[in-house]
């Protein structure tokens, strides 16, 4: 058995297999960029190594430094976890060439599945369905569209060497072929240093299934069912489920030993995931649910297959890597219950989704859900990787419950000030075609804006967080936090900026001088949505730019141009902002008294944090 092992990875996936190696008395190293020092899987992992600057590709993309860390520590083995490098063959043999242990499949298995027109061509030799299509070498514009026309519009153009979404396009008419043509073989030159296509019929209401395969070096091979991976947006997966809704026994079983003569065509050692495409207009049939691709890796939804199989992946993983055969055999794996997995991602969908870096002052997941995460709070979420903050996964009896479930997860999140896309989940919780299991992989797409945008906060809720700041109640339930004290006589205004920038105002609103915070932070609003109060004064003119100057994005502050208690005028400079390589100059919006400066120079920011809060007029005199 592998005694030490190099986790080959950084946050969740590293804190997920540091958890599995710990329980098995597994020594485990973790390597870290210059950006992840305090990273939490840095701190949980047995011993730590130094690989490189901040950016992927100067230290999780250089295997050279990996294996060396790998030496230097005394390691094993090296688990890859997932992206990264966990899909290389060229990494994966220098591991055995090194003399260490590759927790994954060979590296002609890799291979083998790594390119998208040769792995179809073998799963057609092995009796798998494959989406009817052009495989050829002839790569002509000529030829392709002929190709195209023969397999009927819509089609999708595929890069060869694709994933992840990129190199991907669908045409739906002769006549943008061409265009389309060029612009997928250019983002694939780009992505993937191959201009190589194939032509797929494309399906008008795909859903996204996968199933769980594990092989063994002893010649077994095992499915452990499949997950839904429907729910995307950009190709991207946001929520998964195991099992599929609307799959019955029969259309199951085919899938599910398709996919295992999928495996047992390249020799296939370790965790993998075959993904097909089903046409779910008609419901779920066996005859109509084709080969995509196959995954060589552990899947960033995994869990939700160990939730419903009572198995730990990555404890098989470790055990067929030191060469024992695998624990279960096939007629001892069943599904219990259902189980879903909600992304969080510190994005904001109501800006297209932009990543929300910076710190986490305030970070509370729930507690009833299975969390995997890799950071905490005082924490940060930096713009060098992926701005996943936390897996939410649940498991109930029946689909309708772990829906319920998933949402109640999602809608207890509290996050402070990174924006999250935990209101996203929630509405998508709530969408009718997702609780009667029928949707299909364009569904967020056809909603747009109804599930990005925010909902509006009710008045009722408005006021009655008002009246709870100015009663100085201790048993309300929003979380306190440190703030703006604003000088002077309270009035009857009370105003909450949510990050997006809005100010709600709540007028008539009775004060308290026993009040101890004269700001708090408030979670899960209505929405999921953060949002920051303070108590206001005089009468607020009820628009949205209401004073109140917000950090546009995360940066530093190199320049504060005011002091509280100036009198300032419209358009005089405030703060100066560097981001993105740039400065930006924050001005007044108009004529008045700085009432309360929270920027320093220096300082760093995050997008949405209120910098200075004007007033307008003149200071009037304070009342003792």
């Amino acid at each position: 058995m592998i005694q030490s092992l190099l986790i080959a990875n950084r946050g969740e996936i590293a804190c997920r297999i540091i958890r599995t190696a710990r329980a098995m008395g597994v020594r485990t190293v973790a390597v870290y960029s210059d950006a992840d020092a305090e990273a939490l899987h840095v701190r949980e992992a047995d011993e730590a190594v130094h690989i490189g600057p901040s950016p992927a590709r100067e230290s999780y993309l250089r295997g050279d430094r990996i294996i060396a860390a790998a030496q230097q520590s005394g390691a094993e083995a090296i688990h890859p976890g997932y992206g990264f490098l966990s899909e290389n063959a060229d990494f994966a043999q220098s591991v055995i060439d090194a003399g260490l242990i590759w927790v994954g499949p060979n590296p002609d298995s890799i291979r083998a599945m790594g390119l998208k027109d040769a792995a179809k061509a073998r799963m057609i030799e092995a009796g798998v369905p494959v989406t009817p299509g052009y495989l050829g070498d002839d790569q002509s514009p000529e030829r392709l569209a002929t190709e195209a026309a023969a397999v009927g519009y819509p089609v999708l153009i595929k890069a060869v060497a694709g994933g992840g979404g990129k190199g991907m396009r669908r045409v739906d008419a002769a006549e943008d072929f061409a265009a389309a043509l060029l612009s997928c073989q250019r983002e694939a030159a780009s992505s993937f240093g191959n201009t190589q296509v194939l032509i797929e019929k494309y399906v008008l209401s795909p859903r996204h299934i996968e199933v769980q395969v594990f092989g063994d070096s002893h010649g077994n091979v095992v499915h452990l069912f499949e997950r839904d991976c429907s729910l995307q947006r950009r190709h991207q997966k946001v929520i998964e489920e195991a099992p599929a809704p609307g799959m019955d026994a029969a259309t199951r079983e085919a899938i599910c030993a398709a996919a295992v003569r999928a495996a047992k065509a390249v020799d296939y050692v370790g965790a993998g995931t075959i993904e097909f495409i089903a046409d779910g207009t008609d419901g779920l049939r066996a005859d109509r649910i084709w080969f995509m691709e196959m995954n060589t890796r552990l899947q960033v939804e995994h869990p939700v297959t160990e939730e419903i199989t009572g198995v730990d992946l990555v404890e098989w993983q470790l055990r067929v890597a030191s060469g024992e055969p695998l624990p279960l055999r096939q007629d001892a794996l069943a599904i219990d219950g259902w189980a879903m997995e909600a992304r969080l991602y510190a994005e904001n969908p109501a800006t297209g989704f932009l990543p929300s870096t910076g710190p986490l002052e305030h970070l509370a997941l729930p507690g009833f859900a299975r969390i995997e995460t890799g950071v905490e709070e005082g924490g940060s979420v930096t713009p060098f990787y992926d701005p996943m903050i936390a897996k939410l996964v649940v498991h109930a009896p029946s689909r309708e419950q772990a829906i319920d479930r998933l949402w109640d997860a999602v809608t207890d999140v509290e996050v402070w000030p990174v924006q999250t896309n935990a209101g996203f989940l929630g509405r998508l919780c709530e969408d009718p075609e997702f609780r009667a299991g029928t949707m299909d992989t364009g569904l967020i797409g056809r909603r747009g804006d109804a599930l990005a945008n925010p909902l509006a906060v009710e008045a009722d809720a408005l006021q009655a967080v008002a009246a709870a700041l100015v009663a100085g109640d201790a048993n309300t339930p929003w979380t306190a936090g440190s703030g703006f004290r604003l000088n002077g006589p309270a009035r009857r205004t009370v105003r909450i900026v949510d990050q997006a920038g809005q100010v709600h105002t709540v007028e008539d609103v009775v004060p308290d001088t026993d009040v101890a915070e004269e700001e708090i932070t408030l979670f899960a609003l209505g929405d999921a949505r953060s949002y920051r109060l303070w108590r206001g004064y005089g009468t607020a003119t009820g628009a949205a730019a209401d004073g109140a100057i917000l950090s546009p994005m995360p940066g530093r502050i190199i320049a504060v141009d005011v002091a509280e208690g100036d009198v300032v005028t419209k358009g005089q400079k405030l703060v100066t902002l560097e981001a993105m390589k740039m400065e930006h100059s924050l001005t007044a919006p108009f004529d008045g008294t700085v009432a309360a400066l929270t920027a320093t120079a220096g300082g760093q920011v995050n997008e949405g944090m209120v910098l200075v809060l004007i007033t307008r007029g003149e200071p009037g005199p304070e009342t003792p």
